[in-house]
């Protein structure tokens, strides 16, 4: 996580927040344009993620119900008037990209595979995302339309053009199930350990109840890019269990997200 000390203009955020970041150190840790964030130095931190009006609402209802497993971060404020506002308490430790943890790829690739199948393993009554397999569906669907093609994941599974990839998703899009509770963008900077210890998730807006192919796909994936090497997706799938994973359902996964 990358933080640069900024002075922004506290009057422009909610008036309700304006005293906790008052006379606080505050950063920029954004890492997409999607959405801005800064991180407020005081107490044990905390991340306050602003997007466009309506776009952060199923993060903190992921969030909170996440935070009930104890599994994520404490929200403290979510609002929406011209811009979406969230704010979370800071889980301790760091992200599974720092270098400390990229260090030992192997002890990496199998915390990353037992603390998943951990969370595969929980209880999801209540959930407030249902049915998880729909909407990604119905999201390839529009960025079909929109032409959208990731060409990296495209030419790892060997779609040659997104015909290819789209005819696997109406041959085979109806398979997935939604009966595993999912983080739905399950990559290595989205999980907190400190010292090794899981402390918790975070970025849950595509989180829900789906198909566990959605998670292992994005695992294999991360092991891939942020590794810079395929030599662990065996061994990350051994210690998840092969028996949960079909590696035909992984590439009907992948169909879909190069439409994402």
């Amino acid at each position: 996580m990358t933080l640069t000390p900024i002075k922004p203009n506290i009057a422009l955020y909610p008036v309700e927040l304006q005293p906790l970041l008052s006379g606080a150190k505050l950063y920029d840790s954004s890492c997409s344009p999607e959405a801005s964030v800064i991180f407020i130095e005081k107490d044990s931190g905390y991340f306050l993620k602003s997007a466009p009006k309506g776009t952060l609402e199923r993060e903190a209802a992921m969030t909170r119900y996440f935070h009930t497993k104890g599994l994520s971060a404490n929200v403290l404020h979510y609002s929406s008037d011209a811009y979406d506002w969230l704010m979370t308490e800071k889980i301790k430790g760091d992200d599974c990209i720092t270098e400390k943890y990229l260090a030992q790829p192997e002890r990496l690739c199998d915390t990353l595979a037992e603390r998943l199948a951990l969370l595969h393993n929980t209880d999801f009554t209540d959930c407030p995302i249902p049915n998880h397999s729909a909407w990604l569906l119905a999201g390839a669907e529009q960025g079909k339309q929109k032409h959208m093609f990731d060409r990296c994941i495209a030419n790892a599974y060997g779609f040659k053009n997104p015909e290819e990839a789209w005819a696997i998703v109406e041959t085979h899009g109806h398979l997935l199930e939604s009966n595993t509770l999912l983080h739905g963008d399950y990559c290595l900077p989205n999980i907190i350990l400190d010292n090794w210890q899981f402390s918790g998730f975070i970025d849950l807006d595509t989180a829900g109840v789906g198909d566990r192919h959605v998670d292992l796909f994005w695992a294999t994936w991360t092991l891939f890019f942020n590794l810079k090497t395929d030599k662990y997706r065996e061994r990350f799938i051994d210690a998840y269990g092969r028996t949960q994973v079909d590696k035909d359902l992984l590439r009907v996964v992948a169909a879909i997200e190069v439409f994402g």
